[in-house]
């Protein structure tokens, strides 16, 4: 239920249930560095980030980073027969998860540089455990290299950026013309209009292809400040 109220975006309710189902799971058996609480801590965090709550998003998403890697380094040398490699590597992912909502929320507050070690962390997680080509190891390329990008690291920001353009492509990723966007965007602050103008072009008929229009209208709005910038730089 308090999945369900969280997806509706009922935050306050889903707080009241997710609250209520780990005093009630904690009251029992369940330890506190079960996955399934952790999860629950997780959705906490980001209830608090979206309600800009501060110091209570920060307190649950190190509580959650922080009781993940302990439990990881635990459980890490036990054998096959007590924990086996899928479990370990569900707590890994969750840990991978935990970076990446963590990432999302200190990049929203311009806490940059914290942003970028929680990205390239969360990235290391999912190429170990899920491969480079996975959908989500390609997201977090492409997101690193906008935390990059924003604090002006553009060569190498391009080097997270085109390998994701290259990955989307090859594996036809759903979300390409983003990727593809964000690639021409950091050629533009590197002044590579040329390559940039034509970038834009083939996310724009990629997006267009796929009916989002939101990222239409953005990417229509990042030419237009192209020409503007190209038209300023002669």
């Amino acid at each position: 239920m308090g999945n369900v109220a969280y997806m509706q975006g009922q935050l306050d309710n889903a707080e009241k249930l997710y609250k209520a189902t780990m005093s009630y799971m904690l009251a029992g058996d369940t330890k506190e560095d079960d996955n399934a609480i952790l999860e629950m801590s997780l959705k906490l965090a980001s209830i608090y980030a979206a309600q800009n709550q501060h110091k209570l998003a920060v307190a649950g998403y190190q509580f959650c980073i922080l009781t993940l890697e302990e439990k990881i380094a635990k459980e890490k040398d036990l054998p096959e027969d007590v924990l086996s490699a899928e479990e370990k590597a569900n707590t890994r992912l969750l840990l991978g998860m935990s970076l990446d909502s963590y990432a999302r929320y200190l990049l929203n507050i311009s806490e940059l540089p914290a942003a970028q070690k929680m990205y390239e962390k969360a990235l290391q997680i999912s190429n170990d455990v899920q491969g480079e080509t996975h959908p989500q190891s390609v997201v977090l390329m492409n997101d690193l290299a906008t935390v990059l990008d924003a604090q002006g690291h553009y060569e190498e920001a391009l080097t997270y950026v085109r390998r994701a353009a290259e990955l989307a492509r090859d594996t036809q990723h759903p979300e390409e013309h983003m990727v593809l966007n964000n690639l021409a965007a950091i050629l533009m602050h590197k002044e590579d209009f040329l390559q940039a103008k034509q970038v834009y072009k083939e996310a724009l008929k990629q997006a267009k292809q796929k009916g989002d229009a939101a990222s239409v209208q953005h990417i229509q709005e990042e030419l237009a400040e192209l020409a503007k910038r190209r038209k300023g730089s002669k």
